[in-house]
């Protein structure tokens, strides 16, 4: 085991190797930065030149036994996994990995019904039976959160023979939940526990007040290294924690799913975001604490909305009251230079780095022109109803085997409810489906979908605004 996390090995061969100035008679095409397009040279250039390909001395991400490994084997020593694996498709990849190298065709799993898309998928190509478990409402923080520790317990008990439970933590609102008396729970009955926890790498640092999944004894945990951690988007991490995950399914899922010419600038960030984590000091930490407090008391304007403080510290929520809407206030600070990671028809998240990196004065000036602007809007709230999830585990209408052997139609919106949907409808971001593929569509979710539209929420598929594709063959079912 590599011990010394000053090192950063992937990094230091890449540069030496740039840094060597070779002549290069292999791909990429842009030949180490000498060859592209005129108008963005000036800012790829110093990327380029770590744009390379697996040449000797540089190992191979399908394959790795040089510098790749030693850049493994120093995360995986950080996030104290047994394995660790660089992702260059994002927690997605991660997502669909863990599922397919778990999980047979058949197999029942528990999953949270507002999940990630990329969960659903992962679902759909390992051809599980999903079992899903509702989610609790908060009613201060106007949202859904997580289920219900009760509901999870409750569910395992029921369903002993699941393969595996698949959960968020955090949300993306960077709320958490009891999860190591649910994994516990989980391991009694041989249930693998597989954690999306995308929002959640900066756990890994000793005194951040949230434990990271892998601690509290998942079994595979899967993280974005660029959401909370300074790293390139697209790079991730796709941690094994216990013996009972197959490995040799991990490694082929992997080699399927991922790009055959991994991208080296992502690999070396991932490299790079260990090491900030792991020299990353508690002094540092208290200063960002320090920090966010104050932009907080900045953001304070008991009129407009409520900040709302979360779980983790570097998630910051403002909760807008009912004479205004999110979309509004978006647009206001937007109109700033100031922009919000995503916005619901009630709230307006936003995300902090691990450090301080913006004035406060440059803040606390924008925000007094917002609330000046606040003054004189006109107020046009759109009620908007929570959306109505079942309160028992549910399953899908249609298994996705009997999917695939369907014709599907397009059907209006006002004919949509009772039919079985073809598509997931996604607001993006956060990218949790209100309606999953194989879901049997009810009106309040409809109404919900149509109040959206309204609020300008951005979705997936881009324009679903007039209807959904359905399953023909099981209307009548």
């Amino acid at each position: 085991m590599i011990a010394n996390q000053q090192q950063t090995p992937l990094y230091a061969a890449v540069k030496q190797f740039a840094d060597a100035q070779p002549i290069s008679f292999h791909v990429p095409g842009h030949k180490n930065g000498k060859l592209f397009a005129e108008q963005g040279l000036a800012e790829f250039q110093s990327l380029l030149s770590l744009d390379i390909t697996e040449l000797n001395g540089l190992d191979d991400l399908h394959a790795p036994e040089g510098v790749i490994a030693d850049a493994q084997e120093l995360a995986s020593e950080w996030f104290h996994s047994l394995h660790t694996f660089f992702l260059i498709n994002g927690s997605t990849v991660g997502n669909l990995t863990m599922i397919l190298a778990c999980c047979q065709p058949g197999d029942m799993v528990l999953v949270q019904r507002n999940c990630h898309k990329s969960i659903l998928h992962g679902m759909e190509l390992a051809g599980v039976k999903p079992i899903f478990l509702p989610p609790s409402y908060d009613k201060l923080k106007q949202r859904y959160i997580a289920p219900s520790t009760s509901s999870i317990k409750q569910a395992l008990t029921n369903y002993t023979e699941a393969k595996a439970i698949i959960l968020t933590y955090p949300d993306y609102f960077g709320d958490v939940f009891p999860l190591k008396e649910v994994i516990d729970l989980a391991h009694r009955s041989d249930t693998f526990v597989l954690i999306d926890e995308a929002h959640g790498c900066h756990f890994s640092l000793p005194f951040v007040s949230v434990p990271s999944a892998g601690e509290l004894g998942a079994d595979v945990v899967v993280q974005s290294a660029h959401k909370m951690t300074p790293a390139m988007t697209m790079s991730a991490y796709l941690h094994v924690y216990t013996s009972a995950v197959p490995l040799e399914r991990v490694h082929y899922y992997l080699q399927l799913l991922q790009s055959s010419s991994p991208s080296y600038p992502l690999m070396v960030s991932l490299d790079l975001a260990r090491y900030y984590l792991a020299n990353y000091t508690e002094v540092q930490y208290k200063q960002t604490l320090r920090y966010i407090k104050a932009v907080q008391e900045c953001f304070v304007a008991p009129d407009y909305w409520e900040v709302e403080v979360n779980d983790d510290p570097l998630k910051m929520t403002l909760r807008i009251h009912d004479h205004l809407s999110a979309s509004q206030v978006q647009a206001l600070f937007e109109e700033q230079g100031i922009y919000p990671e995503l916005i619901t028809d009630r709230h307006v998240l936003f995300i902090f780095g691990l450090e301080p990196v913006y004035p406060l004065e440059q803040l606390q000036k924008r925000l007094a022109t917002i609330r000046d602007s606040l003054k004189h809007i006109r107020h046009a709230k759109i009620d908007v109803d929570p959306l109505f999830f079942e309160e028992e585990t549910v399953s899908l209408a249609l298994s996705y085997q009997q999917m695939n052997q369907q014709h599907t139609r397009w059907c209006r919106w006002e004919e949509a409810a009772g039919k079985i949907a073809a598509e997931a409808i996604i607001p993006y971001p956060p990218g949790i489906p209100l309606i999953a593929k194989g879901e049997r569509i009810k009106g309040a979710t409809v109404a919900k979908i149509k109040q959206l539209f309204q609020l300008s929420i951005g979705f997936q598929p881009s324009n679903p605004h007039k209807g959904i594709y359905v399953y023909e063959a099981a209307e009548g079912e």
